[in-house]
């Protein structure tokens, strides 16, 4: 099991890119020490590291690698994200994509060639060094496809899969045999209209990738403190298994935060505890990235008001409630050293297609689907997830362990 943040510099926040500082990179990293961490997330901004379609600029990738050496040298893995995209409702994508040279991320040509040229360089550039985890093509890249982006580069699903092979290939290019995923943000998993399929997150690349984020509804539906908020990173782990054609496929829990006002500032710490301990109990967890290491500077201007606060850490290095229960449950399970049970009845999702998943709205919170799977598992049950049209098929419920199948109509 393997414990991480999503690293957010101290000084510039991302922004540290154009100020480029080791020595402030060391001293955030030794602020992780503490925590007993095994590795971080970290977000080159596209536009700085490739700021014309045919330019990757060869000194962003050396500070990059300087950053992973520095990792390394206290004892933490890296897993680098590539298209960025999309960071705490900022937009980062380079001018050659937009007003005058507006052309679709996903589907023109240059593009497409030009952000795989981008994600193998920046692959290649790390391939040799032993604590590079691999490439994630993007944070939440997906939200440019659809709705509510107010600026959309619309896809059907069959684009959105072609252009994933081809970046998943392209890492793979600059760095065989590491880690290449994707990660999408929730639409993926809970809007049926959404390009983005479950299948995608599922089936391509080495493992799947969730964020959690209780602000989606759930919060609102539920309360800070209630069950189904506290549970509803281990959903979407065990949601996103019924699409996997491994059942060994690993998840990475790749983003998961305490988001105030929805979680309560006072009840960061518990939260943080109770979703450890439910997303823990997920058998085929490869592993947990909170979000994030540091608090943002409030010197910085027009983020949304809970992003301010989601660190493990102040702005000042100073580890917080929060931080300290993610450091006390990463202690205390590995000083167990165990692996979670197999989950061995399964809740029936019918959500039409499997490929297209079109009927994936009941899926998200308010969901038929949604409650009926938060009333087995706050119960006391340890539900899984099967697909209808998997329901009878007694390879794959085997293959899982799973023993019985339940319809969401029968659940109490």
């Amino acid at each position: 099991m393997r414990f991480g943040v999503n690293y957010t510099p101290t000084r510039g926040w991302f922004h540290h890119w154009l100020d480029f500082d080791l020595d402030d990179i060391r001293a955030d990293l030794d602020s992780l020490a503490v925590l007993g961490l095994d590795h971080i997330r970290v977000f080159p901004l596209w536009p700085l590291f490739q700021p014309n379609r045919t330019l990757i600029r060869p000194r962003a990738l050396d500070q990059l690698g300087r950053l992973v050496d520095a990792a390394g040298e206290r004892g933490l893995d890296v897993g680098v994200d590539g298209l960025q995209g999309h960071l705490s409702s900022f937009d980062f994508v380079p001018s050659w994509t937009t007003t005058w040279h507006r052309r679709n991320l996903f589907t023109d040509p240059d593009v497409v060639e030009a952000q795989a040229s981008y994600l193998s360089a920046l692959a290649g550039a790390l391939a040799d060094r032993p604590h590079f985890l691999g490439v994630t093509v993007g944070n939440e890249f997906n939200q440019f496809s659809g709705d509510p982006h107010p600026d959309p580069d619309r896809i059907r699903p069959d684009q959105a899969e072609r252009w994933l092979r081809r970046m998943l290939d392209a890492c793979e290019e600059g760095a065989p045999g590491r880690a290449h995923l994707l990660a999408s943000y929730d639409a993926a998993w809970y809007d049926g209209t959404h390009p983005f399929t479950p299948a995608h997150s599922a089936r391509l690349g080495a493992m799947t990738a969730v964020h959690s984020w209780v602000f989606n509804g759930t919060a609102q539906r539920h309360g800070g403190d209630g069950a189904a908020t506290e549970r509803h990173a281990a959903y979407l782990v065990e949601l996103s298994k019924a699409w996997a054609e491994d059942p060994g496929r690993p998840v990475w829990l790749q983003e998961v935060g305490a988001p105030a006002p929805h979680v309560p500032p006072e009840r960061a710490a518990a939260f943080t505890r109770a979703t450890l301990a439910h997303a823990l109990d997920c058998p085929g967890l490869w592993g947990v990235t909170w979000w994030c290491s540091h608090d943002v500077d409030r010197a910085l201007a027009d983020f949304p008001e809970l992003e301010y606060g989601l660190g493990l850490l102040t702005h000042d290095r100073r580890v917080k409630p929060a931080g300290e229960a993610f450091a006390r449950v990463a202690r205390e399970w590995r000083e167990k050293d165990r692996a979670a049970a197999v989950r061995r009845t399964g809740v029936v999702l019918d959500v039409g297609d499997g490929e297209g998943a079109p009927g994936r709205g009941v899926c998200g919170p308010g969901g038929a689907f949604f409650s009926a799977w938060m009333r087995v598992a706050s119960g006391g049950g340890r539900p899984a997830v099967v697909l209808a049209s998997l329901a009878g098929d007694g390879g794959h419920l085997r293959a899982r362990g799973i023993g019985e199948v339940v319809a969401v109509g029968d659940v109490g």
